[in-house]
């Protein structure tokens, strides 16, 4: 039953988004970015009680045997995760929507269909990811053998805006496949024009948007399930994080080049969490558990400490031109 609660509440906030709120195409200020941000940032912190209400009066399923305040870290663990893995999405996202020219006051409605789609995906993902850890013991190995490379790459990896969407293989193979409008038709993904159907630039920026997110889910959640690998605590960390997604994009796309230093952040917990992948076996053949408030401490304090570091890199910079 809480599945199906879930679920709808995340359906009707969906509607109610782009329904009402957000109906009318327009550009997204920065104080209206921010106000979303909070409201969905305090959404999925006040939904944290709502799993450990969840998990104390057993109404969900627990294969794990969590407690609720196992449940409790582990969702706040998960949702963190995810949210500070999607800067790098954010960046991507801004050179996309560069790349096909896409004007701001229709960035909201490509992100909305982009995250419904996000959303499938990621349940797939995710649920075949818990149905590969219990069927193949080894598996673990190679997830968390692909985190620690993925970390390497992303601290030593060139900078984001050096790709083009437009020379990927994806891209050239869509314009084989679909006709494409040279300009923008409003808010329209397709449009008709001497009857024939063509995508216009709205929708290819979408599809490669959704191409790229399953790239980065690839990362998200292996890392993820080296967190935790039930299946409600999971999916709703990550669908928490992903509806907060378009108004962090909005609140962060212009000043994220102020937190450089975040992506060696978000590579030390790459990495913490693949070798604690990589030890799952071992741990659980001896009964030994990496505390929570370890795993936690380490996810918190190396955001914080990437933030800080690269404004306090700034700051020094800014001293030394003026």
């Amino acid at each position: 039953m809480a599945w199906e609660i879930f679920i709808a509440v995340v359906i009707l906030l969906l509607v109610l988004d782009l329904g009402v709120f957000n109906r009318k195409a327009h550009i997204i200020s920065p104080k209206e970015a921010a106000k979303w941000t909070s409201f969905w940032v305090a959404l999925a912190l006040a939904f944290s009680g709502v799993v450990y209400w969840l998990y104390a009066n057993q109404h969900i399923e627990n294969p794990l045997n969590y407690t609720p305040r196992t449940a409790f870290s582990k969702y706040f663990q998960g949702y963190l995760l995810e949210l500070s893995l999607s800067v790098d999405n954010i960046f991507v996202i801004a050179v996309i929507f560069r790349s096909f020219s896409i004007p701001q006051k229709y960035q909201h409605r490509v992100l909305f269909w982009g995250i419904i789609g996000a959303i499938v995906f990621r349940a797939l993902m995710i649920f075949f990811g818990i149905w590969l850890i219990n069927k193949i013991d080894w598996i673990t190995y190679i997830f968390g053998a692909f985190l620690i490379y993925t970390s390497y790459n992303m601290a030593f990896s060139g900078e984001e805006s050096e790709f083009n969407p437009k020379e990927s293989r994806f891209f050239k193979m869509l314009r084989k496949i679909i006709p494409v409008t040279k300009g923008i038709h409003g808010q329209q993904l397709f449009v008709k024009k001497l009857g024939v159907w063509a995508a216009t630039p709205l929708f290819l920026a979408l599809i490669i948007i959704e191409f790229t997110d399953i790239l980065f889910a690839l990362d998200s959640i292996p890392a993820v399930l080296a967190i935790t690998e039930d299946p409600f605590i999971v999916f709703s960390s990550n669908i928490m994080a992903i509806l907060g997604l378009r108004s962090m994009y909005f609140f962060l796309a212009n000043i994220m080049d102020k937190f450089s230093y975040l992506k060696y952040s978000l590579a030390i917990i790459l990495v913490f969490v693949g070798i604690k992948m990589i030890l799952h076996h071992y741990l659980k053949e001896n009964n030994l558990e990496i505390p929570e408030w370890v795993s936690l401490g380490v996810i918190v304090v190396s955001l914080a400490g990437g933030v800080v570091f690269s404004l306090f890199k700034n700051r020094h910079e800014e001293t030394n031109e003026s």
